[in-house]
């Protein structure tokens, strides 16, 4: 990729109108626009997820009289709740996009985060965890959303980069709560006044967040969900040089009406989207104020059979219980599931206790510089996650065999392989973390990194595969998927409850790396993807 990608309008693939390169830099353009949203977005709402771990080690304890007992439950009956949103929003995301999920958790989230500060004892505050961890369901449809913009080939650095980006409010809410905290206390507040009022301020820009969200991006390249379909149906009668499909099995979804009629059979030697739309009467629905953003050569004419087969693999179909059920089931879904759920799922309980290992090796270091060293395992998912799922791309784009469709050919056993890889060696160093129990900060925050660097980049690879399982089903996988780390939170944050009654993270380090390895290796076997599927890659 040239460096012009990361502020240059993308060039579109044609039949499905998803970008080939991420413009990072580029917030006018439409796709631009979107990626910001969904890395902010989560950024966001992980860190109004992880307000009270910050503040829970010390201040929040003394404040209302728990115990480490009830601490760790309370971090457990956070990640139970975002477990059952995810799952829940991988069907809504299919059904009814995945931008009004994303906004919904985001607004909805907000209230609870709103009435955290009225908190007064443990029970209080399992409540409040519990629905505050509506806001972690946010991954999912931020990852739907960014695959239906973003075409195979970049798609595992796009997921990675809004996953890393949006993961590192896990490690920000580590720096700005106990800093803000630290402000109202030096105003003069109390510490049981200070620490509720520090909630104001993500609760402000979660609110806002969601708002400019339902008013500045739209649900898909071509407009609305309900939509999402017509474009491609289109660009297959341009093809094929017929204004509808032959069959009823060419119909990419099963919707009423019809494909609007081609003036000129001459379209399907068009080089570019501008002479697609000049040979195509398109309705005015259909016509999007970005579509100029950006001009593109197509590629050379592709069969019939050749365009349907990636139409119908890319196009998200509305859900039913007995499709998603199969499609839960498949042994692609339970490796993701499993495999996010050490990796994920691992981050999620380390980020939760990591402050309090910190303070109880390190008691020198206080509140605030325990958080400060803590907030960096969250902090690396910049830079961690991201190189996940750009080496997932360069693996698939370099070692791939022929065209796969929709994105150019590829190898999504590199992909597997990667993840894999990931898993194993981010397991071994949560053993050696465990194993040795430092009481060298140098020592600490080397191990801690090395695991921070394979597990998070294990994170980028799930999802750089994610999208090549069951893709007319996109929102169902990866709300599984989702959910799986969400289990391997509370899995793992139990372990950390049970380990001297909360208080031996190294005894729970090492067995969390065990669990790691033994998952990893146990699914090696399992296909990339179903072998048959439909736009499989």
């Amino acid at each position: 990729m040239k460096l012009s990608c990361l502020w240059a309008a993308p060039e579109i693939d044609p039949i499905n109108r998803k970008a080939r390169s991420v413009p990072v830099l580029n917030v006018f353009n439409v796709y631009g626009r979107v990626f910001f949203f969904s890395w902010w977005g989560f950024m966001v709402a992980f860190w109004a997820w992880y307000t009270f771990p910050p503040l829970l080690t010390h201040t929040i304890k003394s404040n209302l009289h728990l115990t480490s007992a009830e601490v760790a439950n309370s971090n457990i009956v956070s990640l139970c709740a975002t477990l059952l949103v995810r799952l829940a929003a991988g069907p809504a995301c299919d059904r009814f996009g995945p931008r009004w999920v994303f906004a919904g958790t985001l607004l909805i989230g907000s209230i609870p985060l709103g009435l955290a500060p009225l908190v007064h004892n443990a029970q209080g505050l399992y409540v409040s965890r519990f629905f505050i961890g509506i806001l972690g369901g946010s991954f999912v449809p931020c990852l739907v959303w960014s695959t239906g913009f973003f075409d195979k080939n970049v798609i595992g650095t796009a997921n990675a980069l809004a996953g890393g980006w949006g993961n590192a409010g896990g490690g920000i809410t580590y720096f700005i709560m106990p800093a803000v905290f630290d402000s109202f206390v030096a105003l003069g507040y109390s510490d049981g006044v200070a620490w509720r009022l520090t909630f104001v301020v993500p609760l402000v820009i979660t609110i806002t967040t969601g708002i400019l969200m339902l008013l500045l991006c739209p649900d898909t390249p071509t407009g609305k969900w309900s939509e999402r379909h017509l474009h491609v149906e289109q660009n297959l009668a341009t093809q094929d040089g017929d204004a509808t499909p032959n069959t009823a099995a060419d119909s990419v979804v099963d919707v009423p009406g019809n494909i609007t009629d081609k003036s000129s059979s001459s379209s399907t030697g068009a080089n570019s989207i501008q002479d697609v739309e000049k040979d195509t009467k398109k309705p005015p629905k259909l016509t999007a104020e970005w579509d100029h953003e950006a001009a593109l050569p197509l590629p050379l004419p592709m069969p019939r059979s050749d365009i349907l087969g990636a139409a119908k693999g890319e196009v998200v179909q509305k859900p039913t219980w007995s499709e998603a059920a199969r499609v839960i089931a498949s042994p692609q879904t339970i490796f993701h599931v499993l495999t996010y759920m050490c990796s994920f799922g691992g981050e999620l309980a380390i980020n939760a206790v990591l402050g309090s290992y910190y303070v109880k090796n390190f008691p020198r270091l206080g509140q605030t510089n325990a958080a400060n060293w803590a907030a960096m395992f969250g902090f690396l998912n910049v830079v961690t996650r991201p190189l996940g799922g750009a080496v997932a791309d360069v693996l698939y784009r370099n070692l791939g065999r022929g065209r796969s469709g929709g994105g150019g050919g590829g190898s999504v056993w590199a992909k597997k392989i990667w993840i894999v890889a990931c898993g194993c060696v981010g397991g071994a160093a949560l053993v050696v973390v465990g194993k040795t129990d430092p009481h060298d900060l140098g020592t600490m925050v080397g191990l801690v990194t090395l695991a921070a660097l394979f597990i998070e980049a294990g994170n980028g690879a799930n999802f750089a595969l994610v999208p090549h399982v069951h893709p007319h089903a996109n929102g169902v996988v990866s709300g599984t998927a989702g959910a799986g780390g969400n289990l391997g939170g509370v899995v793992f944050a139990i372990v950390f409850r049970f380990m001297g009654a909360g208080t031996d993270y190294a005894a729970a380090f090492w067995v969390i790396g065990v669990i790691t390895i033994a998952l990893n290796l146990v699914l090696c076997w399992v296909p990339p993807v179903p072998k048959g599927q439909v736009g499989g890659r």
